[in-house]
């Protein structure tokens, strides 16, 4: 993966449930408008994390959208 979080890969992002996906695209949204807030007014320091962050957004929505068709599967929860 050239661009992103490390913390967001695929491969982490598999692992997750669903509500832990819109809680990550939630905070992922959240730094996003951070981000384009700080580009607006000359302060941001990064250009390259506006980048990262849209595609760990676009990266959440495609494992949520490949759930909801049945392409990939969410992990099953055993307690």
């Amino acid at each position: 993966m050239a661009i992103g979080t490390k913390d967001l890969a695929p491969s982490e992002l598999d692992g997750f449930d669903d509500e832990k996906l819109v809680a990550e695209l939630k905070k992922a949204k959240e730094e996003l408008f951070n981000l384009r807030f700080q580009s607006a007014t000359g302060q941001l320091e990064s250009h390259g994390r506006l980048k990262a962050v849209r595609r760990d957004i676009a990266r959440i929505y495609t494992i949520l959208r490949e759930r909801e068709l049945g392409i990939r599967t969410a992990p099953t929860v055993s307690e």
